[in-house]
């Protein structure tokens, strides 16, 4: 008999189809396929209804999976994988956490990034590895209608090139100019580690080699220059970081595909602290369920994209793996 609500079950089962039909379809077969069959199993609907709620997640469980070797592909293969494996499963996803380093997000907080008066010192909340903290290192690909427009850092190209579909806002035409990069993370992750590396790589869905290779190749970047990424909490330790930036740089505060993380609660704390500094800039790039009091019709429209926010203005829908942009109608933010 199961020890969790029926409210608990019902509510896992929804993540999974949710994130197998916006997340997953026309992106990934392999994990749509495993999310929608999860969704349709009340014994392992149940066991990951044991668990905390930041340990259920699709994408904690495939890449747990996949770092312990599973190379199943069809739902069928993984259920009868995740019975033979689930205390193996469990260790893995109790000491890990979901920390996707996507430095193709890059490419959709570029178009706001060159909006803001720099010099920038840019402060990501959790960091991960610090991918993202370097956008003025990468080139970038934008797609248009009109074709496609390459973007490259002032020394020239760089061994990492980030495409991006754009619509509705200007194309950028350079990369800000950063003095000074910093990160926060409960548990920051070092390129230079051949564990973390393989954990990063395990988070990449299967079908995504060009992920792969680009997370290879943007590593290597950071590693040669790598950043500062201080261990802790957005609540409590982000404000003695932001008093490190330099004076003469503007402030940015940004994070992606992190507040999902984070309880209710907790996210609306941290919203008002961010409200309360209004020398710095903020930039959400979130789920659209991260903060309910955006407009309805603009969640509603999100349809598995993120929303991107400066300063609570919502700018644009994303694309969670920095594949799209695609600005908004509604009223700038003035930055």
């Amino acid at each position: 008999m199961s020890s969790v609500p029926d409210s608990v079950v019902g509510e896992t089962a929804r993540i999974y189809r949710s994130f197998a039909h916006y997340q997953a379809r026309d992106v990934s077969p392999i994990y749509e396929d495993w999310a929608n069959g999860i969704a349709d199993d009340p014994m392992l609907l149940d066991r990951l209804a044991n668990r905390p709620a930041d340990k259920r997640q699709p994408n904690l469980l495939f890449a747990a999976a996949r770092h312990l070797g599973c190379t199943a592909v069809s739902n069928a293969d993984l259920r009868s994988w995740l019975i033979s494996h689930w205390d193996s499963v469990t260790a893995v996803m109790l000491s890990h956490a979901t920390q996707t380093n996507e430095a193709s997000r890059c490419a959709t907080l570029l178009p706001v990034l060159t909006q803001i008066p720099g010099p920038l010192a840019l402060i990501e909340v959790g960091a991960s590895a610090g991918l993202c903290l370097y956008p003025d290192r990468y080139s970038y690909d934008y797609c248009t209608d009109a074709g496609t427009v390459r973007v490259d850092p002032p020394g020239g190209p760089s061994s990492v090139v980030l495409p991006c579909t754009i619509s509705g806002a200007p194309v950028p035409n350079s990369v800000p100019e950063v003095e000074w990069r910093a990160g926060l993370d409960l548990n920051p992750l070092d390129v230079t580690s051949e564990s973390d590396m393989r954990w990063l790589e395990s988070l990449i869905w299967p079908e995504h080699e060009a992920r792969r290779q680009r997370l290879r190749a943007a590593s290597q970047i950071v590693a040669a220059e790598p950043p500062r990424i201080a261990t802790g909490d957005l609540l409590t330790d982000l404000d003695s970081l932001i008093t490190e930036a330099p004076a003469e740089a503007t402030v940015v505060v940004f994070h992606s595909a992190v507040l999902a993380y984070v309880d209710a609660e907790s996210r609306r704390r941290f919203a008002d602290s961010m409200a309360a500094q209004p020398s710095m800039v903020w930039i959400s790039n979130e789920g659209a369920g991260v903060f309910p009091e955006l407009d309805e019709p603009i969640a509603k429209q999100a349809k598995g994209r993120f929303v991107l926010t400066v300063d609570e203005t919502p700018v644009a829908y994303t694309g969670p793996h920095g594949q799209s942009y695609q600005g908004l109608t509604t009223a700038q933010p003035d930055i």
